[in-house]
């Protein structure tokens, strides 16, 4: 699974030049899923999310949480995040869920974030949508978990 998150003092989500979730600062979240993730993955990747301090305190220093500025989200569902781009010049997509499976995980995030912040907005899962932003700083952080990297942490924490 895979998060890009950026920080935005703004961002939109248009389908048929219509909006469909609009958020002020805060983060847009494009969201990839792939068909081994699991749910303990997204719980995982939720709670850097929430917890991630990127937003400037009265110092200036990244310091702060989305709570503690009282930020919104806006998830968005991406499946080229997994474009395989090795062989030739059109990427595989061989390695993204497929739409059954990733709209479920999708639909899990989205309600696991709004037990966890006052504000989330989202896409349409597998819409041709238009995503607008502001970029702030601009501050874009990568965010990633897979079931190999799960099993090597806790093939780890069994040996200690």
């Amino acid at each position: 699974m895979k998060f890009i998150i950026q920080r935005v003092k703004e961002a939109q989500v248009d389908i048929d030049n219509k909006p469909v979730g609009k958020i002020d600062k805060g983060f847009l979240v494009l969201i990839g899923i792939t068909h081994t993730d699991t749910k303990e993955i997204a719980d995982y990747l939720i709670k850097k999310l929430i917890n991630l301090r990127i937003f400037e305190d009265e110092r200036g220093k990244m310091n702060l949480a989305l709570n503690d500025i009282k930020g919104s989200l806006l998830l968005v569902s991406q499946f080229t995040l997994y474009a395989d781009c090795t062989n030739g010049n059109r990427p595989s997509f061989t390695e993204a869920a497929k739409p059954d499976f990733a709209n479920k995980l999708y639909e899990y995030i989205i309600s696991e974030c709004k037990k966890k912040t006052d504000k989330v907005e989202t896409g349409v899962f597998g819409a041709d949508m238009k995503v607008g932003l502001i970029n702030d700083g601009p501050v874009t952080i990568i965010l990633e978990k897979s079931v190999e990297e799960q099993k090597r942490i806790l093939i780890t924490l069994f040996l200690f």
